[in-house]
C-alpha cells in the first residue's frame, strides 16, 4: 500500500491498534519484568498509560494529524504510570511536538517525529539506562530516519521501524547484565515493539489476531533459574523504599513566586532518590521517583501548584511478597531479616479498596477492622511488631478503637504514638501529612492538625425504626451521617447521599472524596460524581472503590 501522506484519522487508527496489540500481550510483557527494584508491572503500566492516550484520541478523531497526536500525547501524560508509562508518554510528546501544525505527515515527517520522541524521552530521564525501552526506541528511530526519503512510503518506513525495534530488543541482554542473567529481553522494549506492530498493521491493512496471549506460568519460568532478578537481592538492600508518583496542576499564583524550571527541578529531586523522571507541559507536571522520603517530594512539587494525583507504593513490602512467591516456586530460603526502618504506620480499615488506599499512601500494616469488628489490643501490638520500625504511628480510624490503640502503644517495645483518627477520611488526611524527615512528635502534631480540616460523612442503613436528632428513620432506610450526627434519611440511597453532601459542602470546600461501598454499583457512583460536577463545578471530585461493608459511601470533604 503506497501511502505517502498520513492524515489524522489513519493516525488515530494507528494509535488505537498499537494500544490494542499491547493490551493483548500485557501478561507477556509483565512476565519479563526483571528489574531489581519492584516497581509495578511494566506491561500493566504501559497498557494503562496508552489506554488513557487512546481515550483522549477517540474524543478528537479528525483529519488534522497534529491535533490527533497532541490529544494522544496529552492523554498519555495524564495516565502515565511507572517508569515505562512516563517514558512512553514522552516518546509521543516529542512525536507530537515535531509534527505540530501539520495536517498530514510524510514518511520523513514520521521518522523525524520518532527521533524527536526519543530526544524528549532521554531528556526526561535523570540517568538513562541502555538496554531498555529507550534503546529500542532510539535504534528504531535511527533506522526510520535512515530509510526515509522523498519517495519513501510510510509503510516502508514503518516496516523498517518495526524490524529494527525487534532487532534492538534482542540486543538488550547484551547491554543490561540483569537481562542476560535471567535470559529475557527488556520488558518495556517488548511493549514498544507490540505498539509499533499495531501501527504497521493499520498501514498495511493487516488484521492482527484478537487472541489475548497468556504469559508463561511461574512453573514454566523455573526453566530460567530464578526468573525474577528481585530474588537475587535482599530487601534491606533497597536504598529508596517508596515508588512515588505525583502530578501537579500548575497554579499561576504559585508560579509567580516560585518559577518552574524542569531541568533545575529534576536536578533538585535527584538528591532524594533514583529512577527519577520529571516531565511537564504548559499545564501539568508529572514526577516519578524512587525515594526514601516521599513526603519531601510532594512538598517540593506542591510549590508549583495543586497536587491532583498521588501514588506511593512501599517497594520493600512488594519485594518481601515477591520473595515469598519465589520461595513457593523454587524452594529457596527467604531473604535475611531486614533491619528496622525508622518509621512505620499501622492503620485500621474495612474493605479491600480502602486498605489499598492506605497502603498506597505508605501504611506498612493495615489491620482489617472497624465498626462491628474492632481489633483488640493484641491485634494492634502484633501489627506494631510486623511493621518492624523504630517509631510507629497508629491510626485507629474509629472512635471505638482508640483506647485499644492507646494500650498497644504503651506496651509496645518501640516508640509508638496514636494519632486518634476516628474516621477513615481523617486517617487518610493524616497519612498524607506524614513526613519521614520529621520527628515522631512533630509528625503526630502535623497529622492531628491535618485531620482537623476534614469533614467526614457516611451513608449506611438503619437496623430499626427510630427518631434521633430530629430525623425520623425507618428500618432498612438509608441514613446520612456527618461525624456522629444523622442529617438525612430515606429509602433511596443516592437521594440520601446527595442530601448529606449538600450539608457537608461549604463555600470553603475544595475537594470531595467518595469511597464506594461493596453494595454500590459503579453506575451509581458515576451518577453521584455527575451530580457533584453539575451542582458544585468548583470542587475537585475524587472517587475510589473502597469495597467497605455496611457503609454505602464514606465521604471526605476538605
Amino acid at each position: 500500500m503506497a501511502i505517502t501522506q498520513l492524515e489524522g484519522k489513519m493516525l488515530a487508527q494507528m494509535f488505537i491498534e498499537g494500544a490494542s496489540n499491547l493490551s493483548r500481550h500485557v501478561k507477556v510483557v509483565d512476565s519479563l519484568n526483571v528489574f531489581p527494584v519492584p516497581d509495578g508491572d511494566t506491561g500493566t503500566n504501559m497498557n494503562l498509560s496508552i489506554t488513557s492516550g487512546v481515550k483522549e484520541v477517540k474524543q478528537h478523531v479528525q483529519d488534522d494529524a497534529s491535533k490527533v497526536a497532541a490529544a494522544f500525547a496529552k492523554g498519555l501524560l495524564m495516565g502515565a504510570r511507572g517508569n515505562s508509562g512516563v517514558i512512553l508518554s514522552q516518546l509521543f510528546r516529542g512525536f507530537s511536538k515535531q509534527i505540530e501544525g501539520k495536517k498530514q505527515i510524510t514518511a520523513i515527517d514520521f521518522a523525524k517525529a520518532l527521533e524527536k520522541g526519543v530526544e524528549t524521552a532521554y531528556k526526561a530521564v535523570m540517568k538513562p539506562v541502555e538496554g531498555t525501552i529507550l534503546t529500542v526506541a532510539k535504534d528504531a528511530a535511527r533506522q526510520a530516519k535512515k530509510v526515509a526519503h522523498k519517495d519513501t512510503t510510510l509503510v516502508e518506513v514503518a516496516a523498517e521501524t518495526v524490524k529494527e525495534a525487534k532487532a534492538s530488543l534482542q540486543r538488550t541482554p547484551d547491554l543490561l547484565p540483569v537481562l542476560k542473567e535471567v535470559g529475557v529481553v527488556d520488558s518495556g522494549g517488548q511493549g514498544l515493539v507490540y505498539i509499533y506492530e499495531g501501527f504497521l498493521a493499520v498501514l498495511t491493512g493487516e488484521k492482527l489476531s484478537d487472541e489475548v496471549i497468556e504469559a508463561p506460568s511461574m512453573e514454566d519460568l523455573v526453566k530460567v533459574e530464578h526468573h525474577h532478578a528481585q530474588s537475587h537481592i535482599a530487601t534491606e538492600d533497597i536504598e529508596f523504599g517508596f515508588c512515588t508518583e505525583v502530578m501537579v496542576r500548575f497554579d499561576e499564583e504559585k508560579l509567580s513566586g516560585s518559577p518552574f524550571d524542569e531541568g533545575a527541578f529534576r536536578q533538585e529531586l535527584s538528591m532524594l532518590g533514583d529512577s527519577l523522571l520529571v516531565v511537564s507541559d504548559e499545564n501539568l507536571l508529572k514526577v516519578h521517583i524512587h525515594a526514601e522520603q516521599p513526603g519531601e517530594v510532594l512538598t517540593k512539587a506542591q510549590r508549583f501548584g495543586e497536587l491532583i494525583n498521588i501514588k506511593i507504593e512501599n517497594m520493600r513490602e512488594q519485594h518481601t511478597h515477591l520473595l515469598d512467591e519465589t520461595k513457593a516456586v523454587y524452594g529457596t530460603e527467604p531473604a535475611p531479616k531486614q533491619e528496622k526502618s525508622e518509621f512505620g504506620i499501622v492503620t485500621v480499615s474495612m474493605g479491600e479498596g480502602v486498605a489499598k488506599l492506605f497502603k498506597g499512601l505508605g501504611a506498612g500494616v493495615v489491620i482489617s477492622g472497624g465498626q462491628t469488628m474492632n481489633p483488640s489490643t493484641e491485634d494492634i501490638v502484633k501489627a506494631i511488631e510486623e511493621v518492624h520500625a523504630e517509631n510507629v504511628i497508629i491510626l485507629p480510624n474509629n472512635g471505638n478503637i482508640v483506647m485499644a490503640a492507646d494500650q498497644a502503644a504503651k506496651v509496645a517495645d518501640v516508640n509508638a504514638v496514636v494519632v486518634a483518627s476516628k474516621t477513615v477520611p481523617q486517617g487518610l488526611s493524616a497519612l498524607l501529612a506524614f513526613n519521614p524527615a520529621q520527628g515522631l512528635a512533630e509528625n503526630a502534631a502535623n497529622m492531628e492538625e491535618a485531620m482537623s480540616v476534614v469533614t467526614s460523612g457516611q451513608v449506611t442503613f438503619a437496623v430499626r425504626d427510630t427518631a434521633i436528632d430530629g430525623v425520623t428513620i425507618k428500618k432498612d432506610d438509608f441514613m446520612g451521617i456527618i461525624e456522629k450526627k444523622i442529617v438525612s434519611s430515606g429509602a433511596d440511597m443516592l437521594d440520601v447521599t446527595k442530601e448529606l453532601l449538600a450539608k457537608m459542602i461549604t463555600e470553603e470546600s475544595e475537594i470531595v472524596t467518595l469511597l464506594q461501598g461493596e453494595d454500590v454499583t459503579s453506575a451509581q457512583t458515576e451518577e453521584l460524581v455527575a451530580y457533584l460536577e453539575e451542582h458544585y463545578p468548583e470542587l475537585e471530585v475524587d472517587a475510589h472503590v473502597g469495597d467497605q461493608p455496611l457503609y454505602s459511601y464514606i465521604i471526605s470533604v476538605e
